[in-house]
């Protein structure tokens, strides 16, 4: 084996003799179409090979390289292959190992942008200011190491957190940029102007401690071979040939990286869908493959359309929708393979309906043998996943979360709910000291270590230790204080208990406590998604009588969880599902504002909306028998009840492949005929029910008058009576049948009978 860094004794591969070749085709061609062939065989000069979804880029990409190798054409470390994850350049090689044998352990430049950019910076670390042995730092190292220069030049840090600086950061090294190269327009994003000078604060410190963040690995790579023309030439020799997978996702540093390395053979071949571009909100530039013929003069493109995955309603269905986006090149999926399901586009009047359906669905799938590995439910954002993990609860049904947790095991989850423990139990020792610094309110370490101490002394409770020390001046003056707020806080709040509904109670302390403050000015890119995640927590109450019954039922939720290997249905956001398939697809939420994001096109306009649109593309071609779409006539979005309209993605579906079910009212006149119905007669769910009684004009319901329910310290006395007709926003219409103080227990028309606030109920 040469040395893979020896890059002045490269040796010259063996000679490929075109006369003497063997007349008979290589065993690993076979099966392979045309289209296929033609990217395996097209191995000299810019290729871009845009790979549809289902239409065997893997097998192209493994065939390519064998392709190179088995003849000569290069050794295996010349050949510069580049993946997106660990696991795909894992996979790459196993696969080409299986043709070509042991030489691809010689494979010394497979791996991902990160990988392959770290072999670069520590043989030339000392031309980025670098020693060999640089660290590299994780994603807490950096926050801590920000917090510190923060504080440094005295900015607040509740309102300029450290996690929103980092991202900036971030942003601006995936479009190569070092801070004397950001734009003055970028300034004042951050702290008033003070992000650049923070930026170069932070690489200097980097430079001091020998190490680089994640981001660095390919911004210092880049600027190595940008500044230094002769190293870049030495690798430009050395690359023979350049294989990319899933170019659409690559960033402006990337882009620019690989630019500079293909000017050399400029055999460069790179593999993407511009239709499954997604991740433009973590730096991927859909442009970098839209322009590939204009960066590589004759540069060839290859277009694999044939699908070996889904059925031709659902590649049908896809293709119409996809079709809608204007900045693509262009490509039809079909498949050989006739026949299948059209796509069913269900109505339903709530999440909890929707969930109910699905739910119903899977279970007579189930029932005819069909697997629930095989059954995904792909979620446009997380705090959808609530209503399915529930049902799923109530029903039986094993669920896994794939690239992510479980609703009630989420850390901002486990926050609240700890503040709620201490109220029903002013002893739940693990509660209180969860949250007794959340958000921070400068209660350390060294008082807690004190609270233990006298709570183990008069084996008492971490609180009664807070209630003595606070009388004393053994800890700190600003623990004291703030101690002290917070014992009086839930005091307070227990108290008030008595007064209002527990929804409201939770939504007082959140707030009360800061806690929500504390997601609000996070700017980091989950923060909103924790504040979906909260207040569908305080939705999720509402069937409960108190906080007690909930708590109790989350305790019971959290102790119910599907065994390790065991068949089961996956949850997911549509994020995380590109890659996989499944024979069952639902894809509940397509509402407008949900999907497509309101906060996508607010943020990007019309590029948004095409990213949103080829996510909606993604989740069609996921599935290979039968896809379910779902929309809802009332969805809980944003901290209020919401009637959103059908996702503008669901009139785009051509109307020949989808079938439509759903309650009378909610459909659409665009409703066809003809194919398996999933929610009637085949699987056996009716989303009839007898609700056409149910208006989407709820607006203009008459409202309570009366100003008399926040009365604090009285009981309260309904102002309905006993057979009043009401509506409830969620359960709809109803007539009371029984009155208990300010509850009432409704008879409603939808089938069930709750107790319920009358604050959250109006005259029908």
């Amino acid at each position: 084996m040469s040395d893979p860094f020896d890059l002045d004794n490269l040796p010259s591969p063996p000679s490929y003799d075109q006369e003497g070749q063997n007349t008979v085709p290589p065993f690993y061609i076979e099966g392979l179409n045309e289209p296929q062939l033609k990217a395996v065989e097209q191995i000299d000069g810019p290729v871009l090979v845009l790979a549809g979804a289902g239409t065997g880029k893997t097998r192209v990409l493994t065939t390519r390289l064998a392709h190179i190798l088995a003849p000569g054409r290069a050794f295996p470390n010349q050949i510069l292959s580049v993946t997106f994850t660990n696991k795909a350049a894992l996979e790459m090689k196993d696969r080409v190992g299986a043709i070509i044998g042991d030489a691809v352990e010689n494979m010394f430049w497979l791996g991902t942008f990160h990988s392959i950019c770290v072999k670069i910076l520590r043989r030339h670390a000392d031309l980025v200011g670098l020693s060999s042995n640089f660290t590299i730092l994780d994603q807490d190292d950096q926050l801590r190491l920000l917090k510190q220069l923060i504080r440094g030049v005295d900015i607040d840090e509740k309102r300029y957190p450290p996690r929103m600086l980092a991202g900036l950061i971030d942003r601006w090294k995936n479009k190569g940029l070092l801070p004397s190269q950001v734009p003055k327009s970028e300034a004042q994003d951050y702290a008033e102007g003070l992000g650049i000078k923070l930026y170069a604060s932070y690489q200097a410190r980097l430079k001091e401690l020998n190490a680089a963040d994640f981001g660095d690995l390919i911004l210092l790579c880049l600027n190595l071979f940008q500044n230094n023309p002769q190293i870049l030439s030495e690798y430009q020799h050395r690359f023979k040939y350049i294989l990319i997978d899933e170019y659409q996702d690559t960033n402006v540093s990337q882009y620019l990286w690989l630019r500079l390395l293909a000017m050399g053979h400029k055999n460069i071949c790179c593999v993407g869908d511009d239709d499954q571009s997604i991740y433009g909100w973590r730096g991927a530039e859909v442009g970098n493959i839209l322009r590939f013929e204009k960066d590589f003069e004759g540069a060839k493109i290859i277009r694999l359309e044939q699908n070996y995955r889904s059925t031709s309603h659902i590649l049908g269905a896809a293709s119409g929708l996809i079709d809608a986006n204007q900045g693509r090149l262009g490509k039809t999926l079909w498949t050989a393979s006739k026949g299948g399901d059209k796509v069913s586009v269900n109505a339903v009047w709530d999440g909890r309906a929707e969930a109910r359906a699905i739910g119903e669905i899977i279970e007579n799938l189930q029932h005819q043998q069909q697997s629930l590995r095989q059954m995904a439910i792909l979620v446009r954002a997380g705090f959808q996943t609530r209503e399915f993990e529930e049902n799923f609860l109530t029903l039986g049904v094993a669920y896994k979360i794939i690239g992510g947790v479980r609703f009630y095991e989420r850390a901002e989850i486990r926050d609240a709910m700890a503040y709620l423990r201490v109220i029903v139990n002013p002893d739940d020792d693990l509660a209180f000291e969860r949250i007794i610094n959340v958000p921070k309110r400068g209660i350390g370490d060294s008082t807690v270590a004190k609270l233990h101490k006298i709570a183990r002394a008069d084996r008492s409770t971490l609180i009664k230790a807070a209630r003595q020390i606070i009388t004393t001046e053994d800890i700190a003056k600003k623990a004291r204080t703030s101690l002290t707020l917070l014992i009086e806080n839930f005091d307070r709040w227990r108290d008030l208990a008595n007064d209002v509904s527990h929804l409201d109670l939770s939504e007082t302390i959140l707030e009360e406590s800061g806690y929500l403050d504390k997601w609000r000015n996070d700017k980091s890119p989950d923060a909103p998604g924790k504040l979906e995640n909260l207040s569908e927590l305080i939705r999720g109450m509402d069937s409960f009588e108190g906080l007690e019954e909930f708590l109790e039922h989350i305790s019971l939720v959290m102790e119910n969880t599907a065994a390790s290997g065991q068949d089961s249905v996956s949850i997911m956001t549509l994020h995380g599902s590109k890659g996989l398939e499944f024979d069952n697809v639902f894809l509940p939420g397509w509402e407008e504002e949900l999907f497509p994001s309101k906060r996508s096109i607010e943020e990007h306009g019309m590029e948004g909306l095409e990213e949103e649109r080829r996510l909606a593309y993604v989740g069609l071609t996921r599935a290979k028998k039968r896809a379910f779409i779902f929309y809802a006539a009332s969805r809980y979005m944003f901290g209020n009840y919401m009637s959103p309209i059908p996702s503008r993605f669901i009139e785009e579906l051509p109307h020949e492949h989808i079938e439509r079910h759903g309650q009378q009212g909610l459909t659409s006149a665009k409703e066809s005929t003809g194919g398996n119905d999933y929610s009637r007669s085949s699987l056996g769910f009716n989303f009839g029910e007898g609700r056409e009684k149910y208006q989407l004009d709820r607006a203009t319901a008459k409202k309570p008058t009366s100003n008399h329910r926040r009365s604090a310290g009285k009981i309260i006395q309904s102002e309905y009576s006993i057979g009043d007709r009401v509506f409830h926003d969620k359960f709809g219409y109803g007539t009371i049948s029984e009155i208990d103080g300010n509850k009432a227990m409704i008879d409603f028309e939808m089938g069930s009978s709750r107790k319920v606030m009358d604050s959250f109920i109006k005259p029908a």
